[in-house]
C-alpha cells in the first residue's frame, strides 16, 4: 500500500508555496525527558499550518478544465486558509464555505488570500453540504480536507523531508490527527523507507476518531466531538487515511485538554513561539509516550502542524496548563470562620507555594476556599497534600479533575454578603516570590476575621490581592498602623463601587 504514495510523494507540487521547514532541537524538553527531542516546525509555513502541502498539491494536479471552473472546499480553519492561498497563486477563483461561527480573524485571513468567503450555518456539517450543492450546481471542484491520495502525497512531503534532514535513526515520529492525511502521508513513507522507525498518532480524548476505528477494526462516527483542538475536531476518520493508518501506524495516544494546554507551554518555552491546541498536540503525546515506555536517549520528533490561534484563548490555556503539567492542584478546604485560621491553614501546608486562594464570607461557623497548590515536579505530592491537610482535620474535595471549577468556578467563588459587619476592603500588590503569600498572611496576624480574599498566581512580577477584613471603626487606626509595618503597597476599596454592587450588599450609595 505505501508504494502507491511514495511516487505521488516525490512528484507533489508544493514547493511553489510551501517552504522546506525546519526540524529544531526541543532544548528544554531534551534536558527534561533525557531524549532527544525534535519539532518539525510546519507552524512555520506561509499560512501557519502544514495544510498548505496538501491543498495546493491537489489544485496543481487538476486539469486547465477544472481549473477554469474554480474550486470550493468547506473549512474553518487551516484548510480554508491553504486552499485560498493555492488558488490565488494558481490565479484560480476559489470560494470557501465557513460556518457563521467562525472567529472573524479566520474570516479575514481567507478574504485577504483573494478568496470569496460564505458563512452558512452555525456547523461545519452545514457549510459542507453547501459546499457540495456549490458542486452540483456550478460544477466547482471540491477540495476535500484529508480523503484523497493527492492531499494525502501533499503532506506526506513533511516526512519527506523528515528523512533527509534528520541524519541520526530516529525511535517515533508523533503525528497529530484530525481526518488523517498528515498520519497517511507521513506514514507512506516512513514505513516504506524506514518501517522500524514507529509512527505515533494523537488524539484529544474528546476527539478519538482514530483511535476508535482502529480499536473497532472499522470507521466509525463519534456521536460528538470537543472542540478545543478545533483543528482535529472530526467525527470520522477519512477512508484512506484509515486504510493506511489500519496497518502502518504503530498506536495512537490519547491526551487530555490539560496535556495539550501543556504543550503549547512547551512549545513556546523551547521556540518562543505558540502553537495552536492541534499543533501542540503532537508534543503532549510525545511526553506522555516517553513517561509510560520510560524512554531514555532516543531521537523522538513531534510534529508541530499549525499556529492559526485566537490571542484570546491564552489566557484559558494558562490557567489550565499547571494541571496539566500535573504541577498544581485545585483544592475545596473547609476551614473555621475564626480569626487565626488562615495562618493556621497556612502553616499546615509547610512552605508549599499557593497559586490561588479564592474565598468568601458565608456564615459564622465554616469558611469555604477555592485553593491552589503548587506540587512537586513530574506529579508527585498531590495526594501528599490531600492526606496531609485531612491528617489536621480539615474537609477537603479535590477538584483537579473537575471541569466545572477549572473553567467557571474559580472564576465565580464570591457573591454578596449581608452577614460580614464592619467589612472594609483592601486592595494589595508584593513581589511574587516563593512564600510572598505565606508572608502577606503570617504579617497580618490573627486579631482581624478576614471575610474576603483572593489571590491568583499569574507568574507576573507582583502579586495582586484582593482581601476583605472585618474591622470596627475605633479600630481602624491599629489595623492601618499593622497595615503600613507589613509594608506592602495597598489601597482602600472600601468604597469602591464594584465592590458594593457585586461582593458588597448589592447597592451603590
Amino acid at each position: 500500500m505505501p508504494q502507491r504514495y511514495i511516487k505521488k510523494i516525490l512528484d507533489a507540487r508544493v514547493y511553489d508555496v510551501a517552504i522546506e521547514t525546519p526540524i529544531t532541537q526541543a532544548r528544554l524538553l531534551s534536558k527534561r525527558f533525557n531524549n532527544n527531542v525534535l519539532l518539525k516546525r510546519e507552524d512555520l509555513q506561509p499560512v501557519f499550518s502544514f495544510k498548505i502541502r496538501g491543498a495546493y498539491n491537489k489544485i496543481a494536479q487538476l486539469s486547465d478544465q477544472q481549473k477554469a471552473k474554480g474550486v470550493v472546499c468547506a473549512s474553518a480553519g487551516n484548510h480554508a486558509q491553504g486552499v485560498a492561498l493555492a488558488a490565488q497563486k494558481l490565479d484560480i477563483k476559489a470560494t470557501i464555505v465557513m460556518p457563521q461561527t467562525t472567529p472573524e480573524i479566520k474570516v479575514n485571513s481567507v478574504r485577504d488570500r483573494g478568496a470569496k468567503v460564505v458563512l452558512k450555518g452555525d456547523a461545519f456539517d452545514e457549510a459542507a453540504a453547501y459546499a457540495q450543492d456549490l458542486v452540483k450546481k456550478k460544477g466547482m471542484i471540491y477540495i476535500p480536507p484529508y480523503d484523497d491520495e493527492d492531499v494525502i502525497a501533499g503532506q506526506g512531503t513533511v516526512a519527506m523531508e523528515m528523512m533527509w534532514q534528520q541524519t541520526a535513526p530516529l525511535h517515533a515520529v508523533f503525528v497529530p490527527v484530525g481526518g488523517g492525511g498528515l498520519i497517511a502521508g507521513v506514514a507512506a513513507y516512513i514505513k516504506y523507507l524506514r518501517p522500524e522507525i514507529k509512527v505515533i498518532g494523537v488524539e484529544p480524548v474528546d476527539s478519538a476518531c482514530l483511535y476508535h476505528a482502529l480499536k473497532a477494526g472499522e470507521r466509525v462516527v463519534l456521536d460528538e466531538v470537543g472542540i478545543f483542538a478545533d483543528g482535529v475536531a472530526v467525527r470520522q476518520i477519512g477512508k484512506l487515511p484509515f486504510e493506511m493508518a489500519r496497518d502502518y501506524v504503530d498506536e495512537v495516544i490519547r491526551v487530555t485538554t490539560d496535556e495539550i494546554c501543556a504543550g503549547i507551554k512547551d512549545v513556546f518555552d523551547d521556540t518562543r513561539s505558540i502553537a495552536e491546541p492541534a499543533g501542540a498536540l503532537s508534543v503532549a503525546g510525545l511526553k506522555k509516550y516517553i513517561e509510560r515506555e520510560q524512554l531514555q536517549d532516543e531521537n523522538v520528533v513531534a510534529i508541530v502542524s499549525g499556529a492559526n490561534m485566537n490571542f484570546d484563548r491564552l489566557r484559558y490555556i494558562s490557567e489550565r496548563t499547571e494541571i496539566g503539567e500535573k504541577r498544581e492542584a485545585i483544592l475545596a478546604v473547609t476551614l473555621p470562620e475564626r480569626p487565626g485560621s488562615y495562618k493556621q491553614f497556612i502553616q499546615t501546608l509547610d512552605k508549599r507555594n499557593i497559586t490561588e486562594f479564592n474565598y468568601r464570607y458565608a456564615d459564622d461557623r465554616d469558611a469555604h476556599i477555592f485553593v491552589g497548590v503548587q506540587l512537586s515536579p513530574g506529579g508527585i505530592g498531590r495526594d501528599e497534600v490531600i492526606d496531609l491537610l485531612r491528617a489536621k482535620g480539615y474537609p477537603v474535595l479535590d477538584l483537579t479533575d473537575n471541569e466545572i471549577a477549572k473553567n467557571h468556578l474559580r472564576h465565580m467563588v464570591g457573591g454578596h454578603t449581608r452577614g460580614a459587619r464592619d467589612e472594609k476592603v483592601f486592595r494589595f500588590e508584593f513581589p511574587e516570590r516563593p512564600g510572598s503569600l505565606m508572608k502577606f498572611l503570617m504579617s497580618l496576624g490573627d486579631r482581624w476575621n478576614i471575610s474576603m480574599f483572593h489571590y491568583r498566581n499569574h507568574g507576573a512580577a507582583y502579586s495582586r490581592v484582593l482581601m476583605g477584613v472585618q474591622v470596627e471603626e475605633n479600630d481602624m487606626e491599629s489595623f492601618l498602623k499593622m497595615l503600613d509595618k507589613v509594608g506592602f503597597r495597598y489601597w482602600d476599596e472600601t468604597e469602591n463601587e464594584a465592590y458594593k454592587l457585586f461582593l458588597g450588599n448589592g447597592h451603590v450609595d
